[in-house]
């Protein structure tokens, strides 16, 4: 009973709904359109939103757990990298900076699990949340991409380039922090096992 209560709580059960909406940013972009694009960046948005309100809600209701720890960090990791994957063949952003952001993440996540199996652990910095806020920012910019409609008809012109070019601005900060808070996290790790 109780690892079902773990299994399903609120924190767990939005984690999930993130995981949930990666197929679904993947088949709308598969199939790109500008409504495609436009509703991408909502599902997007969502799950970004969602990521914050599970840690918080985790924290505050005391509902941290073993399942939590593991599937919060690979939601995040997984609708990340489906959308930068998505978006090299639309031309909205360089294939050799995700290659970078995803190796990244992969040393990262090997590290962690070196570090974890030796009992190790590694403070996390601040410069990995703000290298997450920046990738959200960016890549809802670059799923939105098109003008759109709004209004009666009335096209908002502003809204293309402009968004666009937000998108494009906050992915190159977001791949400097991710460059960045890597080696700084490659950094702790070896200054930590020589000690």
């Amino acid at each position: 009973m109780s690892s079902n209560r773990q299994l399903m709580n609120i924190p767990n059960i939005l984690t999930m709904v993130r995981i949930a909406a990666v197929p679904v940013v993947l088949v709308l972009l598969m199939f790109e359109s500008r409504a495609n694009s436009f509703w991408a960046a909502i599902v997007f948005s969502v799950a970004a939103i969602t990521d914050w309100l599970d840690g918080y809600l985790a924290r505050k209701w005391e509902l941290v757990t073993v399942l939590g720890k593991f599937l919060d960090p690979l939601a995040d990791k997984l609708i990340v990298m489906v959308a930068l994957i998505m978006l090299i063949p639309l031309d909205r952003v360089p294939a050799w900076a995700v290659f970078i952001i995803l190796a990244r993440e992969m040393l990262v996540t090997g590290l962690r699990s070196i570090a974890s199996s030796e009992g190790i652990v590694i403070a996390a910095s601040p410069l990995g949340k703000y290298k997450t806020i920046f990738q959200m920012i960016a890549i809802i910019g670059l799923l939105l991409h098109y003008r759109y409609y709004w209004f009666f008809g009335l096209e908002w012109e502003i809204l293309y380039p402009s968004m666009h070019n937000v998108g494009t601005v906050f992915f190159y900060v977001a791949f400097l922090l991710t460059v960045w808070s890597g080696a700084d996290y490659l950094f702790k790790f070896f200054r930590v096992l020589t000690r």
